[in-house]
């Protein structure tokens, strides 16, 4: 998880992007007239993607006070295919009678 200060820019001047196993973090915004003059701001940040981290995870968030939140989870390893018991919890009762749900046997033909 990265976060970056970026309240000197507005959401559209933003931009989050993955290229290349990085994570391309951008923001520019034109000249703006100040009190002293023109100012332009602009950066680029790149960060590796983590080992094992798939490129359609990562997410990126904007909070209301300027904070860019960029999160890559990473990948679920393979499910384990050895065996292992799973325990059985003991609980309350779930109903008072529980009826016998069996099929009854269908009635043999008659060998003629």
């Amino acid at each position: 998880q990265v976060n970056l200060d970026v309240q000197h820019f507005l959401p559209e001047e933003i931009s989050v992007k993955t290229a290349d196993g990085y994570i391309v973090v951008e923001g520019k915004h034109e000249e703006k007239k100040d009190d002293h003059g023109f100012v332009s701001r602009s950066f680029t940040r790149r960060y590796a993607l983590p080992e094992g981290t798939h490129p359609e995870t990562v997410e990126s968030k904007l909070s209301s006070d300027g904070v860019l939140t960029i999160t890559a989870p990473k990948k679920v390893s393979d499910v384990s295919k050895a065996e292992r018991p799973v325990p059985i919890a003991k609980t309350g009762p779930v109903r008072k009678e529980i009826k016998d749900r069996t099929v009854p046997d269908e009635p043999k033909e008659e060998e003629k």
